[in-house]
């Protein structure tokens, strides 16, 4: 069923409104449990109205942000679930080289979730292979900055 009385200006709003509330909740210091909810349905309502709207590049930027919410909670099966979706529309779309980073970067952080040494070694060295190659150094280091929080866990600061 397709949702009619919603305009695709107003997909667009949310789908932006969402993510950038997603990002607010993810940089928060100090979450509360309504905050991690939030945070939850927030990434998840993103990522389906910008399937009204959204180009692949949205569709893979949103499947990240979903699995670095579950990474950050601790949740494994669906910080991975997503990192996955993320990295195959990078690979399927040719997306470029900052997406596909982030999406080896989500699947090496899913994996210290879920305690999987090996995967997250697998995903941090393709990550960082990424970056080596990348030419925008504002985006190099920010993926960089993220690619040594993989172990941890944790967000990086600007």
């Amino acid at each position: 069923m397709e949702i009619k009385e919603v305009t695709n200006d107003i997909h667009l709003k949310l789908a932006k409104d969402l993510f950038n509330l997603t990002w607010d909740l993810i940089e928060k210091s100090e979450r509360t449990a309504e905050d991690d909810e939030k945070m939850i349905y927030a990434a998840n309502a993103s990522r389906f109205h910008w399937g009204y709207v959204g180009t692949s590049l949205n569709f893979a930027r949103g499947e990240w942000q979903i699995s670095r919410v579950y990474a950050l909670l601790k949740r494994s099966e669906p910080a991975l679930y997503h990192a996955k979706k993320s990295l195959e529309l990078c690979l399927i779309n040719e997306l470029g080289e900052l997406d596909l980073g982030f999406a080896y970067e989500a699947m090496a952080r899913a994996a210290t979730v879920q305690g999987d040494q090996r995967a997250q070694e697998k995903y941090l060295e393709l990550a960082e292979e990424v970056a080596s190659k990348m030419t925008e150094i504002e985006n190099q280091s920010w993926l960089l900055k993220n690619i040594k929080t993989v172990k941890t866990n944790t967000i990086p600061t600007w």
